[in-house]
């Protein structure tokens, strides 16, 4: 199973493995962090699953949806690494993903 490497708000990091097929989101939430609250359950329709993701993975990662890029501009803590783990399918080719979570609103 694909790595995926999640620090939390505290700073603490986690490597946890997850399910090919899940989303980001998924992973997270189902190795216990409760940082990410997921409120919409991944249907793109809130912010409280923002992450930063590691620069090196940008290019494998799913374009932007102007839905995501939306919810995003509602974020305080907005970058050029931000996006919206609900969104991100975790693949194989995700293996080693380095994320941290956002900021709360």
């Amino acid at each position: 199973m694909p790595k995926l490497i999640v620090e939390t708000r505290e700073g603490e990091e986690r490597e946890i493995e997850g399910e090919a097929g899940l989303s980001v989101m998924e992973v997270i939430r189902d190795a216990g962090i409760d940082e990410v609250l997921a409120l919409c359950g991944g249907c793109c329709s809130c912010a409280t699953c923002h992450v930063h993701v590691d620069p090196a993975f940008a290019n494998a990662l799913p374009k932007m949806s102007p839905d995501e890029d939306d919810l995003l501009d509602s974020a305080s803590d907005r970058d050029a690494t931000s996006r919206l783990s609900c969104q991100l399918p975790f693949t194989d080719a995700l293996d080693g993903l380095r994320v941290r979570i956002a900021a709360e609103d």
